[in-house]
């Protein structure tokens, strides 16, 4: 199994609802400090439908990017029950899933 699939499959396991940072994400499958290699990987996602990238975002609390735009993000994110203000997930630390 190669980085891509090890990462997409991990993600998988977040329920709707939830959310995991990059680095959470990068920490899951063993990459320290892997948060942007995560991230690139995340834009490439083929199946964006079938694995949520949607769900994750920066550590910051930032939804960050998004291949089809921030907008977009944002509107799947607050149809799974996040809340978003300004671009930032409010509660964010009741919302993260923990690998």
């Amino acid at each position: 199994m190669n980085l891509e699939q090890k990462i997409f499959k991990k993600l998988l396991q977040v329920p709707k609802g939830q959310i995991t940072t990059y680095g959470e994400l990068s920490k899951a499958v063993g990459l320290k400090n892997g948060q942007r290699v995560v991230g690139r990987i995340m834009n490439k996602n083929p199946y964006p439908v079938i694995i949520p990238c949607h769900r994750v975002v920066m550590s910051t609390g930032k939804i960050g990017g998004y291949a089809y735009g921030e907008p977009v993000k944002t509107k799947l994110l607050s149809d799974e029950g996040i809340e978003i203000k300004n671009g930032k997930i409010i509660d964010l630390e009741n919302k993260i899933y923990r690998f």
